[in-house]
């Protein structure tokens, strides 16, 4: 099915007027396996918010969620596996991030483990987006809510 498909099953499920838009959809990640990992934990409820540079936001000319956009989750083949509402927006640098905030993300045991994964996640994404990592660096900390998945 088409994310776009996918989006008019979900309007018409849900009862949503049919001009709703969602502002992106996307996986998780680089890696088919990371990708994976962190979906399942999104359709667990285990993962209730992820973190994102301003940075990418801007460079890519994408806006940034608010509380109640809606975006398309997808596997790594951009296959589309649900919908999310978002609850909450979040802006701080990556130094002043809590083991309370990530710990909804849902994927560290601690925030030493959480900071270790996203600067290695953020050196990454910025090589190919076009920022640099720093710890003084914004980044986005979105709460959401899985609101229909398949």
């Amino acid at each position: 099915m088409t994310v776009d498909n996918f989006w008019q099953e979900f309007l018409e499920k849900t009862n949503k007027d049919k001009s709703t838009k969602y502002i992106e959809s996307f996986y998780f990640c680089f890696t088919e396996d990371m990708a994976s990992e962190l979906l399942d934990l999104v359709l667990s409820g285990k993962k209730t918010a992820t973190t994102s540079s301003l940075l990418a936001f801007e460079k890519a000319n994408e806006p940034i969620p608010t509380v109640g956009s809606f975006s398309i989750i997808t596997d790594f083949h951009e296959n589309p596996r649900c919908v999310i509402e978002t609850t909450s927006i979040t802006t701080l640098k990556f130094s002043e991030m809590t083991f309370e905030l990530c710990r909804l993300e849902g994927e560290d045991d601690n925030l030493e483990s959480w900071q270790r994964n996203h600067r290695k996640f953020f050196t990454e994404d910025g090589k190919e987006v076009g920022y640099e990592f720093s710890e003084d660096m914004p980044v986005i900390f979105e709460e959401f809510k899985v609101v229909y998945k398949i």
